[in-house]
C-alpha cells in the first residue's frame, strides 16, 4: 500500500494513517501491559532504557512532530522535552532521571494520541508542504513507534523472570540450495519515490554490482554451532584485529543467550530455556562474530549494495522492486515480521518471499549484518532533522538490512537501512555470507543453486 499513497483520496489517506497509528499503539500497549510496574521502571540492561522511558518518549516525539509542528497546537508537556530527548541522556543514565511514572505516562500517551487524531481529522495534505505531503510526518511517527517497539522487544529478551510474551510457532522450513549465483549488473539502489522512506534511503541512484555468490538463506544455528565447536572463538586467524580484541575483552565464546549443559546446547528466548533450534537463523551475534564465521567458512559478508541487489533486482525485467517478491506490501506468506512469531522461522520457511534470483528470507527473521559502513548516498539531504541519520554516518557503525521477526511491515522496506556499533549483540541480528565467484561460475558452468 505505502508506495500507492499518492493515489488515495484525502479521506482514504486519513483512514490508512489512523490504521497505522492504531497498529503501532496496540503493540506498544501489549509490550508495556505485559509486565508489572516494577518491570516497567527497571533498567534491565545498561544498553537499554527502562520500558517506561521508551513509552513516554514515543508520545513525546508524537507531540513534538504531529501536535506542535504539523498541527500548530499548544504544547502539552514542554517541561519534559529534555527528559525524553535521546541525544541529551545516554541510556545508562535514564533510570536516574525524574521520569513520568507508569500511570502518568499512560495518561500522557492517551492525551497526545487524542490530540493527534484531531489534527489528522483537520489536516490538509498539502503537496507543497513536505511534512504533510502524503502524510509523511504521520508515517515517520508510526515508524518511530514501531522501531521503539522492536527496541522494547529486545528489552523483554534481556529481562529476567517468568515469560510474559507468547506467540504461535512460525511455518516449517524446507531444504533449499546453499547458494545463489548473482550475475551482477546495474540497478537502482535506494528510492526517490517511496512516500514514507526516511532520509538515509534517499535518493535513488544507479549502482553497478560485480557478479557474486550469496547464501540462499541466513546462516543457521546449526551451521554457526560448527564454527563454535571448531574452536572459532579461540583462533585469531578468523578475526579482524578489532574483532579479536573485542572477543578477548568481552570473553565471547558463543552467541548471546546460548549456553551448554550436559552436552546439549540451549538458548534463552523471552524467558524460555529451549534446545537450540539448529534450522533457525542464528541471532544475537555481533558484526565481528559474523565476519569471523564468514572467513572461517571461506566466504565474506555481503556489501550493502550486494544485499539490496539480491533483494530487489529483477533480471528479467531489469527493474528494481520494492520487495524481493514484488511491489505488494508484506503478507504473512512472504516474511516473518511484526512480532507474529517471537522467533526466526526455520530456513526455507518462506518460498513465496523469494527474490527473482532465488534468494530467500531477505526480509524478516533476523537483521543481517553487511560489511558496509553507514554512509550517505550520493545526493543525500538530511531531512526533516539531522539527528535521524546524519550524526551517525561514518566508520563507527555497520549497516544491517532486511528487518527481523520483531520489525513491523511499515518499516521493512527493501530500501530500509538499520545501523549499529559492530559490538552490539542485544539486537535481533544474524547474517548471510557471500563470496566472489569461481571462474567456472562466471563462464556458465556453475552448479550453484537458484536462478542463475
Amino acid at each position: 500500500m505505502n508506495h500507492q499513497l499518492s493515489a488515495l483520496s484525502p479521506e482514504e489517506l486519513r483512514t490508512y494513517v489512523a490504521e497505522q497509528l492504531e497498529r503501532s499503539r496496540a503493540r506498544t500497549v501489549q509490550l508495556t501491559d505485559a509486565v508489572d510496574t516494577d518491570d516497567l521502571v527497571k533498567q534491565h540492561s545498561k544498553l537499554m532504557s527502562p520500558l517506561v522511558w521508551d513509552y513516554a518518549h514515543i508520545a513525546n516525539q508524537e507531540e513534538l512532530w504531529l501536535v506542535r509542528d504539523v498541527g500548530g497546537r499548544e504544547p502539552l508537556r514542554q517541561d519534559i522535552d529534555e527528559l525524553y530527548d535521546a541525544f541529551q541522556h545516554p541510556r545508562a543514565e535514564r533510570p536516574a532521571l525524574p521520569l513520568l511514572g507508569p500511570a502518568e505516562t499512560r495518561a500522557y500517551v492517551t492525551e497526545v494520541r487524542d490530540k493527534v487524531l484531531d489534527v489528522l481529522d483537520h489536516i490538509t495534505f498539502d503537496p507543497g508542504r513536505e511534512l504533510v505531503d502524503n502524510a509523511f510526518a504521520f508515517g515517520m511517527i508510526a515508524q518511530h513507534e514501531q522501531q521503539h517497539d522492536e527496541t522494547m522487544l529486545a528489552t523483554h529478551q534481556l529481562r529476567t523472570g517468568a515469560p510474559v510474551l507468547d506467540a504461535p510457532a512460525p511455518p516449517a522450513g524446507r531444504p533449499v540450495p546453499a547458494e545463489v549465483f548473482v550475475p551482477g549488473g546495474v540497478f537502482e539502489m535506494g528510492t526517490s519515490i517511496e512516500p514514507w522512506a526516511l532520509d538515509n534511503e534517499r535518493p535513488a541512484h544507479p549502482v553497478r554490482v560485480a557478479p557474486y555468490v550469496i547464501d540462499t538463506v541466513p546462516v543457521t544455528n546449526g551451521e554457526y554451532l560448527r564454527f563454535v565447536l571448531a574452536g572459532g572463538y579461540d583462533d585469531s586467524r578468523w578475526w579482524s584485529e578489532a574483532g579479536w580484541a573485542h572477543v578477548r575483552k568481552a570473553s565471547l565464546v558463543a552467541p548471546r543467550f546460548w549456553s551448554q549443559a550436559d552436552g546439549e546446547w540451549w538458548r534463552l528466548r523471552f524467558g524460555h530455556q529451549e534446545k537450540l533450534p539448529l534450522d533457525e537463523p542464528v541471532m544475537h551475534v555481533c558484526f565481528y562474530e559474523a565476519e569471523a564465521y564468514a572467513k572461517w567458512a571461506g566466504k565474506r559478508l555481503p556489501t550493502e549494495e550486494e544485499w539490496e541487489f539480491a533483494a530487489r533486482f529483477d533480471p528479467v525485467s531489469g527493474r528494481t522492486r520494492r520487495f524481493p517478491w514484488g511491489d505488494d506490501s508484506p503478507g504473512p506468506q512472504h516474511a516473518n515480521l511484526g512480532q507474529r512469531h517471537l522467533r526466526p522461522a526455520p530456513a526455507g520457511a518462506y518460498p513465496a518471499g523469494a527474490s527473482p534470483l532465488g534468494v530467500e528470507q531477505l526480509v524478516g527473521d533476523v537483521w543481517e549484518w553487511t560489511s558496509s559502513d553507514f554512509r550517505a548516498y550520493p545526493g543525500f539531504r538530511a531531512w526533516p532533522y539531522d539527528e535521524y541519520s546524519l550524526v551517525f554516518f561514518g566508520p563507527d557503525y555497520k549497516v544491517l538490512r532486511g528487518g527481523s521477526f520483531g520489525t513491523d511491515e511499515v518499516v521493512a522496506r527493501g530500501t530500509f537501512r538499520n545501523w549499529d556499533h559492530p559490538i552490539r549483540r542485544q539486537i535481533f541480528a544474524g547474517f548471510r555470507c557471500a563470496r566472489d565467484p569461481r571462474p567456472d561460475e562466471l563462464h556458465g558452468d556453475s552448479t550453484t543453486g537458484g536462478a542463475s
